[in-house]
């Protein structure tokens, strides 16, 4: 009856242990960085009334008869997981989202703890505020943070430029002018007659045919008889006093031929009065017969030109009227027979008139092109006329000389950067991009004089692949000798050969842009933040960002091993394992939250819930115990 006693109390016991961890947990749901426990229960040693007995030959084994003497708390062990987090907004309030502990120190051994209220003292340290214990680094170090420290100017030493110079050629292009049409040479149209001279034509009659030349105006052509005949030559003559034809004798026959040549050359006969028909007496088709032509080459003769309207003859001048690049008027005559026949000769004579420009024929246009020999805008003009009351002639009016390229300068483009000398000053660099007449750019740096003066600020020929990407060269220096400071050498950097991550020539507009300088001014702390692997970043009015310390993250292979010795604080144990100590969002580390606070992780109604179960037990054992005593005073009472 003892035992029952016994068992009954060890229940009390234990159920009174198990309210007591309820108690902790509800007692810390608001502590940050809590981490909840709960009690396990194990059965104590049971007294064996009758052992276990193998099975025999006749009778078979016995189980053995034990009666427990209670309960006791086997274990009470710690749940380690994730505790929500709750924004603070304070900069060095910060939270582990994994696995990780802070480490603090007090110069003798190290504590770990999930509340990272943290902040400085007078000397800078890095503590923790409820304890004052100093936080240690990534390194295991306790170490400072210094929020006067001045970030110190840096001189640029690169600039990196990006953006499109346009492949489309606007400039720089030389002027041209070219004749208004091509030039071509041709043969005249021919008609022979079939009859020979002389003809017979009675005295007295005149005989008539009509001539149709080059689509003009019909012209009447007549030969009168006095003898009662006429010789071929006499009509050749009658002939020949009309216009733009020529009638020769031809074995006896009449040949007529146009003046011009060419596919615009005609002659068309039609007969004359019947009875009196010229045109029929002298063999002579009535059908329109055309010349022919073909493009014209150098080796072309002046007078077998489509355009020539006579012949010329030795002596007669095609007259140059003209104005060369720079405006300098040009006055020459080309002498036929003396300065040269073919239309080679006159554009070579054309050509030497001229000191700014280039006088060629194109084979492949059948033009005559004048050509500025600089780029940029140009005065260039060019006429070409017969000399007045002379025989040869050529329509040149066909042939005007026109602008079809206007004279342009270059393509430019210009993109201006702040860069720093040594002492932090700033300094305001111009580059302007010019596309050559090679299709190359140059780049040229220019500044502001009053401030320093560009010593070598030019990057030459630069060239780009066919796909727009940048090809030579990629990279070039300058140098600027800004007042009071020595000559200061930077790298531009147009880019990787081949890629397009900086300049490039496509067909947009040009959009170059210097996007990048490493130099900047001298610097003060702005404001703070801590990163996700616990670093402090210190944020300076010259932007630029700077490490200035770092949180340390320890994790451990059994960290519910840890002991807890109250303030949120833990220490290592035997059974803890071996320690990693590093940065944050590394692995199990877990991720540092800045302005932020891990809240406990107790689940209130859980605990709430085991409560009602430990009243449940604790009321079983108390019935138990008050049983035993009733019983014990019946047996009392027997005697």
């Amino acid at each position: 009856m003892a035992s029952s006693l016994i068992s009954g109390l060890s229940g009390l016991r234990t159920h009174q242990n198990w309210i007591d961890v309820i108690g902790n947990n509800l007692a810390n749901s608001s502590t940050p960085g809590f981490k909840s426990s709960r009690a396990l229960f194990a059965d104590m040693i049971s007294r064996t009334l009758k052992p276990a007995t193998p099975p025999t030959g006749s009778l078979g084994g016995t189980n053995p008869n034990q009666v427990g003497l209670g309960v006791d708390i086997g274990h009470v062990d710690r749940n380690m997981g994730q505790g929500a987090l709750n924004v603070t907004g304070r900069t060095f309030d910060l939270a582990l989202d994994g696995r990780g502990f802070f480490g603090l120190t007090d110069g003798l051994e190290t504590f770990y703890t999930r509340v990272g209220t943290f902040g400085l003292d007078a000397a800078n340290n890095m503590v923790d505020l409820r304890t004052g214990l100093q936080v240690i680094n990534s390194g295991g170090s306790a170490f400072q943070v210094d929020l006067a420290a001045v970030v110190a100017p840096q001189a640029t030493a690169q600039i990196n430029f990006s953006g499109n110079l346009p492949a489309v050629v606007s400039g720089p292009l030389a002027e041209v002018l070219d004749s208004s049409s091509t030039f071509a040479e041709g043969t005249a149209a021919q008609i022979l007659g079939t009859s020979a001279g002389p003809f017979a034509i009675p005295a007295g009659e005149t005989w008539t045919m009509e001539l149709i030349v080059d689509g003009g105006a019909p012209q009447t052509a007549s030969i009168t008889s006095t003898t009662g005949t006429v010789t071929a030559t006499d009509i050749a003559n009658a002939i020949n006093t009309l216009d733009h034809v020529t009638a020769a004798v031809v074995g006896g026959a009449i040949q007529l031929t146009t003046d011009r040549v060419g596919q615009a050359a005609a002659i068309k006969v039609n007969p004359g009065a019947s009875g009196m028909d010229l045109s029929s007496m002298l063999g002579l088709s009535t059908s329109l017969v055309a010349g022919t032509e073909t493009a014209a080459v150098l080796t072309s003769d002046l007078n077998d030109l489509t355009a020539n309207l006579t012949d010329y003859t030795s002596g007669d001048r095609i007259d140059l009227t003209a104005t060369d690049a720079s405006g300098t008027p040009i006055q020459a005559s080309f002498e036929y027979g003396v300065d040269g026949t073919t239309l080679g000769d006159l554009v070579a004579f054309v050509d030497s008139q001229f000191s700014g420009a280039t006088a060629a024929f194109n084979p492949s246009s059948g033009q005559i092109e004048l050509t500025a020999s600089q780029s940029g805008t140009s005065q260039l003009s060019m006429t070409l006329l017969d000399a007045p009351s002379q025989g040869g002639s050529t329509d040149w009016a066909s042939h005007a000389f026109g602008v079809t390229t206007e004279g342009t300068g270059p393509d430019t483009s210009s993109s201006s950067i702040e860069v720093f000398d040594a002492a932090g000053a700033a300094h305001l660099l111009t580059f302007n991009y010019e596309r050559q007449d090679n299709g190359t750019w140059n780049m040229t740096t220019s500044i502001d004089p009053t401030v320093g003066t560009v010593t070598a600020g030019q990057v030459a020929g630069i060239t780009f692949n066919q796909n727009g990407s940048v090809a030579t060269p990629s990279s070039g220096q300058i140098t600027v000798q800004f007042n009071g400071q020595s000559p200061q050498t930077m790298t531009v950097e147009l880019g990787t050969p081949g890629l397009f991550d900086g300049l490039t020539q496509f067909g947009n507009q040009a959009s170059v842009l210097a996007d990048f300088q490493d130099g900047f001014g001298a610097g003060e702390l702005s404001s703070i933040q801590v990163d996700p692997t616990g670093a402090i970043q210190g944020f300076y009015t010259n932007g630029q960002l700077q490490s200035l310390g770092q949180f340390g993250v320890a994790t451990f292979a059994n960290a519910p091993a840890l002991s807890d010795v109250g303030n949120n604080l833990w220490l290592a144990t035997a059974n803890t394992g071996t320690r990693v100590l590093g940065s944050g969002n590394a692995g199990a580390a877990g991720r540092i939250s800045g302005g932020a606070i891990e809240e406990s992780n107790v689940d209130t109604a859980e605990e709430f819930v085991r409560m009602i179960q430990a009243q449940r037990g604790f009321q079983a054992n108390a019935r138990v115990i008050s049983v035993q005593d009733d019983i014990l005073n019946e047996t009392v009472n027997l005697i």
